[in-house]
């Protein structure tokens, strides 16, 4: 009986990580502006929004940190370009999605591909190094847009529109906008890990020399991981740029990189539904402590680095059969 009870146990934990859990994480997301209405607490849906857009940077990174050992200290950089891209074409009149968006995946898309062939010809800290630099480079470019508000940012007077249409100036709509690219983004991301491309990727991170002495070069793999992942933090800039209705060099920061890498570690290395619970759990935590002293960095702090030293898996690694999930 325990051995019939193993085999069951086998066969439905991989269903679980890869359909039920994703399907309650969304569906807990979609369900939140009903229950706000509810509660007649609009603050939530606003919170909601911003938790997914930043769900969705962590899940791009989760792909290239968790499946191919590559820690970016520069990722928050697409997360400022796809904002700017919004923000500069808004102060220019062009408002219309079928542009912006083209235009940030651009963007970001070449970005991604200049920096991410220079950074993968290092390894280690060498590579942490090298995106930190080329982070900070756009974070410094961005403070210099004197004509789009340096330092002080750029206001955004309303969102971007759809066919001529202010759709999106709805809060209700523009949350399941998000959330549908939310979830766009995490197929994606588990779609590509689970073809032949993501066991390329896996295998580079275990052992290059193997898969060179097979014939295949992983470095091409691992680039096209890289402007993937670029390509979609990016959206997320977009995002919150729509969201905030506001652009700042503070988007794209080493520090909102750090916390991206937390958000990820913080959920579990190796999954993208862990990249969401940690993005989730890393944006409650702070809104709670913020509120509960001005110094809530100092609990902030300790506790991240706790959960990182003993709780192995992270967020996911609490949940039964759910250590890893692609």
């Amino acid at each position: 009986m325990t051995a019939v009870a193993s085999d069951k146990q086998a066969v439905a934990t991989p269903i679980f990580r890869a359909r039920v859990l994703p399907a309650i994480i969304l569906a807990a997301f979609a369900l939140l502006p009903p229950l706000a209405m509810a509660l007649d607490d609009s603050f939530l849906v606003f919170f909601a929004i911003r938790v997914m857009i930043f769900a969705i940077a962590a899940v791009s990174l989760a792909l290239i940190l968790g499946f191919g050992a590559m820690v970016s200290f520069g990722h928050a950089a697409y997360i400022g370009l796809g904002a700017y891209c919004v923000g500069i074409l808004a102060e220019n009149g062009i408002w219309e999605f079928y542009i912006s968006l083209p235009v940030t995946l651009l963007v970001c898309g070449l970005f991604a591909a200049v920096t991410g062939a220079i950074s993968l010809k290092t390894r280690g800290v060498y590579f942490i190094m090298i995106t930190l630099a080329f982070g900070q480079m756009a974070f410094f470019t961005a403070t210099s847009l004197s004509a789009y508000g340096g330092d002080d940012g750029l206001t955004i007077w309303g969102r971007t529109e759809v066919f001529g249409s202010s759709v999106l100036s709805d809060r209700t709509t523009f949350y399941y906008v998000v959330l549908a690219f939310l979830a766009g983004a995490w197929w994606l991301c588990a779609t590509l890990v689970n073809s032949r491309f993501g066991r390329v990727l896996q295998g580079a991170r275990q052992s290059e020399m193997r898969l060179q002495a097979i014939g295949i070069e992983p470095y091409t793999y691992r680039l096209v991981a890289f402007v993937i992942a670029g390509m979609l933090a990016g959206i997320s800039g977009a995002l919150l740029a729509n969201a905030a209705e506001f652009v700042s060099p503070a988007y794209m920061t080493w520090h909102r990189s750090g916390d991206l890498i937390f958000m990820v570690v913080l959920g579990g290395l190796g999954s993208f539904a862990g990249a969401v619970l940690g993005a989730t759990g890393y944006l409650v935590l702070e809104e709670v402590l913020s509120h509960v002293t001005e110094h809530w960095r100092l609990i902030f702090g300790p506790f991240l680095i706790l959960v990182v030293l003993f709780a192995r898996g992270g967020l996911m690694g609490l949940i039964p059969g759910g250590k890893r999930h692609e």
